[in-house]
């Protein structure tokens, strides 16, 4: 069972994806919440797998929870997905640097939506990494470049290589075949590489790419 918690200020938009939610055989809403720091509050209390997070929030915002959530031992497996009005914004993409799996458009399709739980709880990259690289890369454009990304000198120059790829936005078989090595290796690169430098999925090890330099816009 998918244990899903629901942080939005309004009361309408959580009713209505409590209701869809709950008609799922595998998926329970646990609780939900009005504001980022409830939210946290929340998490801590039921550790959910998947939690549903609104970004603009009056106490705590949607970064600074996902941030609180991201680095809390304890909620490890707790995949953040952000929802937003707007689509790929600043917002979004200091969420995802924050830690979060991936976004949703509030008025995504149902369907939708139980998919991108569904992807979530099983601890993938909600956005596939061809659009993840894409999205990132465009904000990073219009950005200051951010400071060093804590743990790059600590890959190996094969880790770098992987990391590289995986922000070009290729799946670890197309990996596999770029390297010359079986889609097992390019896995444990890629999952090392996450490991050293702390980040929750493929989204964050793409945000780490660009900020560090490590792949340039363009």
């Amino acid at each position: 069972m998918i244990r899903v918690l629901l942080v939005d200020d309004q009361a309408l938009i959580r009713a209505g994806f409590r209701a869809l939610l709950a008609a799922e055989d595998d998926i329970t809403v646990v609780a939900d919440a009005s504001d980022g720091a409830q939210g946290v509050s929340l998490a801590r209390r039921h550790k959910p797998d998947v939690v549903l997070l609104d970004v603009q929030m009056p106490v705590m915002d949607g970064i600074e929870a996902t941030r609180q959530i991201a680095s809390d031992p304890e909620l490890a497996s707790a995949h953040v997905v952000i929802l937003t009005n707007y689509g790929f914004d600043e917002y979004v993409f200091n969420a995802l640097r924050a830690g979060a799996s991936g976004f949703l458009v509030k008025d995504t399709d149902p369907a939708d939506l139980l998919t991108a739980v569904r992807v979530a709880a099983r601890g993938d990259a909600l956005l596939s990494p061809a659009i993840t690289r894409r999205l990132i890369s465009e904000f990073v454009s219009r950005t200051p470049q951010a400071g060093p990304v804590v743990g790059l000198d600590q890959l190996t120059n094969r880790e770098r290589e992987v990391m590289a790829l995986v922000a070009k936005g290729l799946t670890n078989d197309e990996i596999a075949a770029r390297m010359v090595i079986s889609p097992t290796t390019a896995k444990t690169h890629v999952s090392r590489a996450m490991t050293k430098l702390g980040a929750r999925d493929r989204a964050q090890l793409v945000v780490f790419a660009y900020e560090s330099g490590l792949v340039r816009v363009g």
